[in-house]
C-alpha cells in the first residue's frame, strides 16, 4: 500500500493562501491531509534575477490515483505563475495511517 501514497509539495508567499490551498484541497477529498510548515526564507531565480521572499510550504497527503486532480487543482488555485510542484514517493509506514489516508483521498470514504 505504501507506494500508493504520495506526499505532494508547494509553495505560496501568503499564509492565508497556505491555509487555503490546505483546505482547499481536503474538502475536496483531493488529500487526506495538508501540513503547512512555518515561513521559510526562499532565495531563487526568476526572470534573469535573484530573488529572495517569505515563503509558507504545504505539503499533501495523497495516493497515486488522485494526484492528477490534486496538481490540477493547484494549478487553477494558486497565485504563482509557476507554482512548485514536487511529489515524493512514500516508501513505507503505519499500515493504518497509511490506508486512512487512502480512504480520506478517495472521491467518497469507504467509512
Amino acid at each position: 500500500m505504501a507506494s500508493e501514497i504520495v506526499i505532494a509539495q508547494t509553495t505560496i508567499d501568503d499564509e492565508e493562501q497556505a491555509k487555503a490551498l490546505a483546505r482547499g484541497a481536503v474538502e475536496n477529498r483531493l488529500a487526506a491531509c495538508a501540513h503547512i510548515d512555518q515561513p521559510f526564507t526562499a532565495v531563487y531565480r526568476w526572470k534573469g534575477a535573484i530573488e529572495t521572499a517569505q515563503e509558507w510550504r504545504v505539503s499533501y497527503k495523497t495516493t497515486t490515483d488522485r494526484l492528477p486532480q490534486l496538481e490540477a487543482w493547484i494549478a487553477e488555485q494558486h497565485s504563482y505563475e509557476v507554482p512548485e510542484w514536487i511529489t515524493l514517493p512514500v516508501t513505507g509506514g503505519s499500515e493504518a495511517y497509511l490506508k486512512w489516508v487512502v480512504e480520506e483521498s478517495s472521491p467518497r470514504s469507504t467509512k
